[in-house]
């Protein structure tokens, strides 16, 4: 009840405005007893991956909590584990505005934000600062004006910042609203970002004494063909896991709805199918042997189930979320 009346104020508003409202409340009053109005018990259904314990299944995708502003608040909601990010090595506005968008007829929100946070550092103090002792990923990326040649060079400097805060970390090369970052997910510069990144992982494990698996963040915009070549680049570099998948640049499914021809990542909804071919086929082509947290159009306890069938280990919410609120959270474990 209490977010059926908070949506209703908020979509009355504009999206980045409703998005910055709620953050900025959910962290004022985290540790205060109005926390209530969204805290919930929700019951454990552990899941062993990666070798860490999650008490569920069901995660905070990253992109909603940036600078890792509200990770009390959403541990209070349930999660079986929150990922925060993207975070790049120095602050950055992001895209000019307007930059979210939403198409209520879709369940789906198109965003262009450009990876806009306030640095790895400003990030890194926050997660201190916090109570939360749940499982957190940290996803970091590279800088706009950061070259892809030199984008390694990003992701290291996060991944020494953030590696001794963080259960797991995810590097992002996925988003489309960084000019140039997908080209990443590909033949050599793939190969080459993944075998930097792993050596810095193994040396980073010895200097702390600390296991953090690192997973990469795919598009959906990929066919059969590029899945497979993604899927044996990150097997050969001995990647973690991966998580399927980031927003998509396709429209068809909202083709005629307002804002559709908005630039940006569409997510939500329309997404639902194409993110769960990508899974199913990564599961086929790794036999299996690939990690896989499941990410895009669920909002459901079926379409959870979904991306649990098809191969993910794990999900996350985003955009479901926003629609349906911390109930979505306990409405998919219970189902489990």
């Amino acid at each position: 009840m209490f977010y059926e009346l908070a949506r209703r104020y908020m979509f009355g508003r504009d999206a980045e405005w409703a998005h910055d409202f709620a953050l900025g409340n959910l962290r004022r009053f985290a540790n205060t007893p109005l926390s209530m109005a969204w805290s919930q018990s929700v019951a454990d259904k552990p899941v062993n991956f990666l070798g860490i314990d999650f008490k569920n299944p069901v995660g905070l995708a990253a992109g909603l909590d940036k600078n890792a502003e509200c990770i009390d608040a959403f541990g209070q909601m349930g999660f079986g584990f929150i990922e925060v990010g993207t975070v790049t090595p120095r602050p950055q506005a992001g895209n000019d505005k307007p930059r979210i968008f939403r198409l209520p007829e879709a369940h789906a929100v198109i965003n262009r934000m450009g990876f806009n946070n306030k640095g790895v550092d400003n990030l890194v103090n926050n997660v201190k600062a916090s109570k939360y002792t749940g499982v957190l990923g940290i996803n970091i990326g590279k800088n706009k004006d950061t070259p892809n040649e030199k984008g390694k060079d990003d992701y290291i400097h996060c991944m020494r910042k953030v590696f001794e805060h963080a259960s797991y970390i995810t590097v992002n090369i996925s988003s489309p609203n960084t000019p140039g970052l997908r080209d990443l997910q590909y033949g050599d510069a793939l190969d080459d970002l993944l075998q930097s990144l792993k050596n810095e992982q193994v040396d980073l494990i010895a200097k702390h004494d600390k296991s953090v698996p690192m997973l990469v963040k795919i598009a959906p915009d990929v066919d059969a063909v590029q899945v497979q070549q993604i899927a044996e680049s990150l097997m050969k570099n001995r990647i973690d896991g991966v998580i399927a998948t980031n927003t998509t640049l396709e429209r068809e499914a909202v083709k005629g709805l307002q804002y559709a021809d908005e630039m940006g990542g569409l997510s939500g909804r329309p997404v639902r199918e194409k993110s769960t071919f990508v899974v199913n086929e990564l599961k086929r082509i790794t036999e299996g042997n690939l990690p896989i947290i499941g990410v895009g159009g669920i909002d459901s306890a079926d379409s959870a189930k979904e991306k649990l069938n098809a191969g993910a280990d794990l999900v996350q919410v985003y955009t479901g979320f926003i629609y349906e609120g911390p109930q979505l959270v306990k409405r998919i474990v219970d189902a489990l």
